[in-house]
């Protein structure tokens, strides 16, 4: 499974993945582990999406909370079928980004993609 941080996305610093309201590359980890848990070596099937997305979500902001920082956590995730299509997201927040940030990881086997978003508001 290959495995990506993608920090370009990483905002409030000029050091990507260390802004306050980033969760630290080290921290996403639990997106990594989320997704390898919910999805494993497993192929795309249609019927699973649901319950994997909402596995991946519960998983990865569950361990964001027990980080115990002082934020407030938002945490997407997309799954998407290799099929040869294009995959494009973004997202734009209104924010202080002096204390908030996001980062997003992007996870892939040979049937799928997973994009996991997570959001930092400082409280």
């Amino acid at each position: 499974m290959k495995q990506t941080l993608i920090t370009k996305g990483c905002t409030g610093t000029s050091m990507p993945g260390r802004c306050r309201g980033c969760p630290a590359a080290s921290d996403l980890r639990a997106s990594f582990q989320a997704i390898e848990s919910a999805i494993g070596g497993n192929a795309y099937q249609h019927s699973k999406v649901n319950q994997w997305t909402t596995s991946v979500v519960e998983q990865t902001l569950s361990q964001l909370t027990k980080l115990g920082k002082p934020f407030k956590y938002i945490v997407t995730c997309v799954i998407m079928q290799k099929n040869g299509a294009g995959l494009h997201t973004a997202s734009s927040c209104f924010w202080d980004s002096s204390t908030d940030g996001s980062c997003t990881v992007r996870w892939e086997n040979k049937t799928m993609y997973c994009i996991v978003s997570a959001f930092g508001l400082s409280i």
